[in-house]
């Protein structure tokens, strides 16, 4: 029993070390030092207890094997973590053929920022808009997006950190 659970131990504290050291990553490349931090912490101090277990028994591939898989869920489990968290701010590109005037007001009283510009496409005259949203918000802004068109092009940029502009809600 002592080693099913020891197995167990090296599993999960690689799920929760590898989970941790990927939202750590992200946070990072996003501009938040000190969150990244305190998550860097916890992160290596698991995967040191974690890793300890597994050098104390390494002639017993069962206990790297037990890792392994925890190193490879967590990666999986880190992902959705972060994919549910939705942190940080994109810049939507969306072009259509089709007038942008209503779509840019409901829009707009949606929360959005939105500038739109003329552009010409292979086919014609074209309508860009350039729309600010927080990253949890895109599924809404797609929807009603191919809402106004079924046909809109779509582009999703990540904004490491937007400044200025009309919606100051993002500074929050």
């Amino acid at each position: 029993m002592e080693i099913v659970w020891g197995y167990l131990f090296i599993f999960f504290a690689r799920i929760v070390d590898v989970s941790l050291g990927t939202f750590r990553t992200l946070m990072i490349v996003r501009g938040r030092r000190a969150p990244a931090a305190m998550l860097g912490f916890f992160e290596v101090s698991v995967y040191i207890l974690a890793l300890g277990k597994v050098f104390a028994r390494l002639g017993q591939p069962s206990y790297i094997i037990a890792y392994a898989l925890g190193f490879a869920t967590g990666n999986w489990v880190g992902s959705l973590i972060e994919e549910r968290v939705a942190l940080g701010f994109l810049t939507v590109q969306a072009i259509t053929r089709l007038s942008h005037q209503g779509l840019c007001e409901n829009l707009r009283q949606a929360g959005f920022g939105v500038t739109s510009m003329h552009g010409e496409g292979r086919d014609g005259p074209r309508e860009v808009l350039l729309i600010s949203l927080r990253r949890r918000l895109l599924p809404r802004l797609v929807k009603m997006l191919e809402a106004h068109d079924p046909d809109v092009f779509i582009t999703v940029l990540e904004a490491r950190r937007p400044v200025g502009g009309v919606h100051p809600e993002f500074l929050r």
